[in-house]
């Protein structure tokens, strides 16, 4: 059984980590600068780590769950990071939502270092996360999958191999992109179908029942845009508008022009304008027609 840790014990990672704690009986170290979820995963069984440095000379597997590139990059690449301090043979898994590029460039230097790289990032909601019903998507060598997969399917149902190293990222970053753009096409029916006198819950019904049904209308839109939901400490605006940077950065590199996406970006900068920045991001609702 081989030992690991986890670094980032926010909305997500606290619960993967929880999960796998619990149901691998694996020994875990855990880092996080809240030290409250620390004491929690502790609690189950956990040892506190003093950082990540300590981790990565000592654990077999070292998860990561990071708000973003940037953080991603620090820890790894930076003064006192994982590949100078991570002995050889780590294999550190990345299930932050991070740019391709990044990813791939901090997995070659990795390589050189005799660390090898994993881009693992997930899908679904924060319930999920909890339920260990998340959606995985990894990517890297048949090799690191198959040693993988049966940590990662304690916190997933579904825990797909998209490719090599980055492939998990582009998977990722795309389906966060239609994500956003079913968001805005749902708010856009919202407020069309308020302002012609359909009653709004009874709106939704009918397009859960027709061609327009869709995991994001029956989440986000059922349980957030219809109630106007939007609480803080779930998946906020700020990520999504960093995430959606991500989908229009493959399409520059890529020649492709994605103006729906471009417009997801548009309607949550404005939401954001507008104080919305913290709120679970389909508060974008909330300033549907506004411009």
């Amino acid at each position: 059984m081989e030992s690991f840790g986890f670094a980032g014990l926010g909305v997500m990672g606290e619960p993967i980590c929880r999960n796998m704690i619990v149901k691998s009986g694996a020994p875990a170290q855990v880092f996080d600068l809240n030290p409250d979820p620390v004491a929690r995963l502790v609690s189950y069984g956990a040892t506190a780590a003093d950082s990540i440095a300590a981790m990565a000379q000592n654990v077999d597997v070292l998860f990561l769950s990071l708000p973003g590139g940037p953080q991603v990059d620090a820890v790894a690449r930076g003064p006192g990071g994982i590949l100078e301090t991570g002995r050889r043979g780590l294999l550190v898994v990345d299930m932050t939502t991070a740019p391709v590029g990044l990813t791939r460039e901090i997995a070659a230097a990795a390589k050189a270092k005799g660390i090898d790289w994993v881009d693992a990032p997930v899908a679904r909601t924060r319930a999920a996360a909890e339920s260990g019903t998340l959606s995985i998507m990894v990517g890297g060598s048949d090799g690191e999958f198959a040693r993988l997969r049966d940590m990662l399917a304690h916190a997933a149902s579904e825990v797909t191999h998209c490719g090599p190293v980055g492939c998990g990222q582009v998977a990722k970053i795309l389906n966060n992109m239609v994500l956003f753009e079913t968001v805005v096409a749902l708010s856009e029916a919202l407020a069309l179908g308020k302002s012609a006198g359909i009653n709004p819950a009874l709106l939704f019904e009918v397009l859960s029942k027709g061609s327009a049904d869709s995991f994001a209308l029956r989440n986000h839109g059922m349980k957030a845009m219809l109630p106007g939901d939007f609480p803080e400490g779930a998946f906020p605006t700020d990520y999504a508008l960093k995430d959606v940077s991500y989908a229009l950065d493959l399409a520059r590199e890529a020649g492709i022009d994605a103006p729906g996406a471009a417009l997801a970006e548009a309607r949550m900068k404005i939401s954001k304008a507008a104080g919305f920045g913290a709120e679970y991001f389909p508060a974008l609702a909330k300033v549907t027609g506004e411009s």
